[in-house]
């Protein structure tokens, strides 16, 4: 009876590295087809938005980026010109670099001042019975859902310049004023005056979002806190409300900052375009200026992409800060 050499070489062939089971690894494409296939009933469901979001979101956001680096006037085909636009924009243009310490105090202030605004209000509303909700929510709410062409009129009028203005009125009723102030046209007042619109028109869809959230918590969660020993209201809000509406913190954090980096309407109906010595200029009124005023779509392209990085950056940290588990 013949023995079989040790050596002798067998059937079965090593398996490669990167191989499971005697199989290639199935590549990420291949993977995302698979799943495409197995759930293509979600998919299609999903597929009007996801078509919407390319064409109206991700394309023009591809485009602005190759258009950042070329000079485009509407009229002549874009030239390629590399990174002049944001060379100019950072070494030449004062008026950019003013507008970005604009919006990043404008946004530094109406950012956290009108995000803790819209839940404290959200969280006292949920207090009051349910009958007397509706009416408060619609007071105020309705401030960000009214164009600021309507809204300028009413401030126009409170901060109007002359004795016949209403703020101004009363200030020099009281004494404290001897003469009209100019509040649109004084530099140093114009951007507290935009702040201040801005803030009273900041109650949207984060407002919404936390009045929806505080309304959708377990009561059981209460009843359990006052078991173990939650006594005080701030304690309830500390230890129960807001782990319960974290992710509303976090739609609003967002919906906050792009607001607060996107001022411009304000800021145009009040003050006019361009602001006296460009103290209410914003990075969006920059944006404006030169994509529908000068028609430079290069130049203005290449703004855009600064603002949507300040907006990923800000946002990327809010994720960070208000995500986590």
């Amino acid at each position: 009876m013949s023995m079989q050499s040790a050596s002798a070489p067998t059937n079965e062939a090593p398996l490669k590295s990167g191989m499971t089971g005697g199989h290639l690894p199935v590549g990420r494409w291949k993977k995302l087809w698979m799943d495409v296939k197995r759930n293509k009933i979600s998919y299609f469901l999903m597929a009007p938005f996801l078509i919407l979001f390319t064409m109206f979101t991700i394309i023009p956001i591809i485009t602005s980026i190759f258009l950042s680096f070329s000079y485009y006037n509407i009229v002549e085909k874009p030239s390629f010109v590399g990174l002049s636009n944001y060379r100019l924009l950072f070494v030449d243009d004062d008026i950019f670099l003013q507008s970005i310490g604009i919006t990043l105090k404008f946004a530094l202030i109406t950012g956290p001042l009108g995000y803790i605004m819209a839940f404290i209000l959200a969280w006292l509303i949920s207090q009051i019975p349910q009958k007397y909700r509706f009416f408060y929510t619609l007071c105020f709410y309705t401030p960000s859902i009214t164009s600021a062409v309507a809204m300028s009129v009413v401030w126009l009028y409170f901060f109007a310049g002359d004795r016949k203005g209403l703020l101004n009125h009363y200030l020099m009723n009281l004494g404290i004023l001897n003469e009209p102030y100019l509040f649109l046209q004084n530099v140093e007042s114009i951007v507290p005056v935009i702040i201040f619109v801005s803030l009273w028109m900041s109650m949207g869809i984060g407002f919404l979002a936390f009045l929806a959230g505080l309304q959708n918590v377990p009561i059981e969660l209460y009843e359990a806190g006052k078991i173990d020993g939650v006594k005080y209201r701030w304690q309830e809000l500390w230890y129960i409300t807001l782990p319960s509406v974290k992710p509303q913190l976090l739609f609003g954090a967002v919906m906050q900052v792009v607001f607060s980096l996107q001022v411009f309407d304000v800021s145009m109906q009040l003050v006019g375009m361009p602001s006296p010595l460009y103290a209410g200029h914003t990075i969006l009124a920059h944006l404006y200026d030169y994509a529908f005023i000068r028609f430079e779509m290069g130049y203005a392209s290449a703004i855009a992409v600064v603002l949507f990085l300040m907006m990923l950056g800000l946002n990327r940290f809010i994720f960070r800060l208000l995500g986590g588990d």
